[in-house]
């Protein structure tokens, strides 16, 4: 298939992007209903959360793959391709399968509005999917829950890894009201995981759970870890069937061990269900697993940090692990933000730990123009300059930065996405400027 097809495919894809976000069920159900239901055809685990969804997602979808099974993975946003967005045993889907699986979802009846770009792109993965006859498929969601795209699957799990407030217009102004979103994703009699810890959240989960006669497992209730004194990344699990010890994960910062352990529990309730996970592969999954921008360090000298950071308690986790990391480096933050998002506070979090601000901006409709985030940012910062292209962001933030000093890239997966792209096109020469 030609190049020109996938391109086009692409750009027929983000045209969707003018419908905005559109909550609901009866699009994509008609949609699958077109394709012949192929979500029905493979076992799948769904993910709900503010944060963790895709450090979790993919950690699943690793340790099932050693295991020996042949396993699906969506999520979303992508950083540099749409095609990271579905991955079959670890690798992105190709070209040609991106271009059939648009056709095949462009031809069928799909009700009385057009699908928006999440809807499209959550019926091609499950086209391609059953296509490639997967056993387990690990499913992301994109917003919420109760009405996101994604909850037209049965899952044999749900995990709602935390809650934080976001995007606000469609979810909810309150802690209790996203939580009644995310808990949508419970399904009756299934099991759910949560590491949900505020109180009004947690009576809304387990009113939900208990509600659908959903067996629920909370962390610090039903399961709990105990970290290393001198790894932050070992620690030990103590859970609801099993006690493992001498455990790591190859994610970096600190929070990712609270991700490793409903990665452990959701690993206790697929062994319940007689799905034969031993603890070296759960181990070997956590330890060779890697979720590209999330704490991804791409450089030591310079020393070039990634990190999406996209909402208030990603933003916190970043600022936490640059001061304890990286303490008496100048840090150089380049970031640009979404006009969705509570930048104010996100701002404060990410300059924090830093010297200079780079504001830039990502080449999408919902950005944030660079002088709004200028004009807030003076308030927490003194050192600001202006490069709206990432790229050029990027560049020179390298080029201004002294060997010992350190580059954080952060405020939005998109921003992470334009600059991986810009680092690896330039390859060794954009550390040489």
């Amino acid at each position: 298939m030609s190049t020109r097809a996938y391109n086009d495919c692409l750009k027929s894809m983000y045209s969707m992007r003018r419908f905005g976000i559109i909550l609901g069920l009866s699009t994509i159900s008609n949609i699958l209903n077109g394709l012949g239901n192929p979500h029905q055809t493979f076992s799948t685990i769904h993910i709900a959360g503010t944060n963790g969804k895709g450090s979790i997602a993919s950690t699943l979808a690793k340790i099932l793959q050693i295991a020996g099974y042949r396993v699906g993975l969506y999520t979303s946003p992508h950083l540099i391709r749409f095609n990271e967005r579905i991955c079959v045993n670890g690798k992105p889907i190709d070209d040609d399968a991106v271009v059939t699986s648009w056709e095949a979802v462009k031809a069928v009846h799909h009700g009385e509005r057009e699908p928006t770009f999440f809807e499209f792109s959550t019926a091609m993965a499950f086209y391609e999917f059953q296509h490639q006859n997967v056993d387990y498929a690990v499913i992301e969601t994109g917003m919420g829950g109760r009405l996101d795209a994604t909850n037209v699957i049965s899952p044999i799990l749900s995990i709602i890894t935390n809650i934080s407030l976001e995007h606000r217009s469609y979810l909810g102004d309150t802690i209790a009201a996203i939580a009644g979103e995310k808990a949508g994703i419970i399904k009756s009699k299934i099991p759910v995981i949560t590491g949900v810890n505020q109180k009004s959240a947690r009576r809304v989960v387990e009113k939900t759970a208990s509600k659908k006669s959903a067996p629920l497992f909370m962390k610090g209730r039903d399961f709990r870890v105990r970290r290393s004194s001198n790894n932050n990344n070992r620690f030990s699990y103590f859970g609801i069937d099993h006690r493992w010890k001498g455990m790591q994960t190859g994610l970096m910062g600190g929070h990712q061990v609270d991700n490793a352990s409903l990665t452990l529990a959701a690993c206790e309730i697929l062994i319940r269900n007689h799905v034969p996970l031993k603890q070296d592969q759960i181990q070997s999954g956590l330890t060779r697993n890697r979720w590209p921008g999330r704490l991804e360090v791409i450089s030591q000298n310079p020393f070039v940090i990634l990190d999406g950071a996209h909402n208030i308690m990603a933003a916190r986790r970043l600022s936490r692990f640059l001061r304890n990391t990286l303490k008496g480096r100048r840090i150089t933050m380049v970031a640009g933000i979404l006009d969705d998002k509570p930048y104010t506070s996100i701002l404060k979090d990410l300059v924090g730990p830093c010297t200079r601000l780079i504001i830039t901006q990502p080449k999408i409709d919902r950005s944030l123009p660079p002088k709004t985030i200028e004009a807030t940012a003076k308030r927490f910062i003194s050192n600001i300059e202006i490069v709206p292209d990432v790229a050029d962001a990027v560049r020179h933030a390298l080029a201004t930065s002294e060997p010992d000093d350190a580059v954080c890239i952060a405020g939005s997966l998109y921003v992470v996405g334009e600059a991986k792209a810009a680092l690896e096109e330039a390859g060794d020469s954009l550390f040489q400027i």
